[in-house]
């Protein structure tokens, strides 16, 4: 038995002919993740057949995820404790003619988004992607302000996932982390108003003030070094590769709207 019909033994699309299918996709795409599809399939039949499954209309992504969101879960109770990793990527088609996309980081370029949540051990194993948060931009208006949903809103609710979770695997720690960007207080207190079952961390953008006086940043870094790593940082547009020099510390203390930790 191979492991996509192990990790898809549960879907149920309503068609047999389509849950076979997800189960060759996902072992031809595994395969060769970085090929086209029909590269990945590798013949003008079975490339036609991959297209008319995606061309579902009433197929939800949410369905063909379903099996693979409860194997992972099964995978997570094996541990003590879970990284629920969070980021944002951009898919880009500029150039090609397809319906429903939006600006990315510049105008011109057209494309959408997808926020997951990826769970994996600390000792770095995958366990399975939780989660998606998916979205196009609007254009900017005459005044130059862009419409519709609030995208901060993919951090608050990813959390969210995460916690619910929680309360179904209450063996093992999750531990919600994620980058500047969700260093919002929305996020701090959505975990705070459902009682921070799964712990957060995130990379402090904004030195806040303490309660008690005080910055965040020298409070943090104030304590004894636990670890640290050195890396090179490759370039990208308009910087140079550098080496960068990362520190890990621990202070212990409670802030207001703390689950876990911030770190600079």
């Amino acid at each position: 038995m191979s492991w996509a019909v192990e990790e898809f033994k549960n879907i149920d699309l309503g068609d047999r002919r389509l849950n076979k299918r997800t189960v060759l996709l996902a072992e031809r795409m595994a395969a060769n993740p970085m090929a086209s599809i029909p590269q990945a399939c590798g013949g003008w039949a079975e490339t036609q057949a991959a297209y008319r499954y995606l061309s579902q209309d009433d197929v939800e992504w949410e369905a063909i995820l379903a099996p693979h969101w409860q194997s992972a879960e099964v995978r997570m109770r094996a541990h003590r404790v879970v990284l629920c990793l969070q980021d944002t990527t951009e898919l880009d088609f500029n150039g090609q003619r397809i319906a429903g996309l939006g600006p990315l980081s510049y105008e011109a370029q057209r494309g959408m988004y997808v926020h997951p949540t990826y769970a994996v051990s600390p000792e770095r194993e995958p366990l399975g992607v939780l989660d998606a948060w998916m979205w196009a931009r609007e254009p900017k208006d005459a005044q130059g302000k862009r419409g519709g949903l609030l995208e901060s809103t993919r951090w608050t609710e990813g959390y969210t996932r995460v916690a619910e979770l929680a309360t179904r695997l209450p063996d093992t720690r999750l531990v919600y982390v994620a980058d500047r960007e969700a260093d919002i207080v929305a996020l701090m207190v959505q975990a705070r108003d459902l009682g921070h079952p799964a712990d957060w961390l995130i990379r402090s953008q904004h030195n806040r003030s303490l309660p008690e006086g005080g910055k965040l940043w020298a409070e943090v870094t104030a304590g004894e070094a636990l670890g640290g790593i050195r890396f090179t940082m490759p370039s990208r547009q308009g910087q140079k590769a550098r080496d960068v020099r990362q520190r890990v510390g621990s202070r212990v203390r409670r802030f207001p709207m703390a689950g876990a930790a911030r770190l600079k």
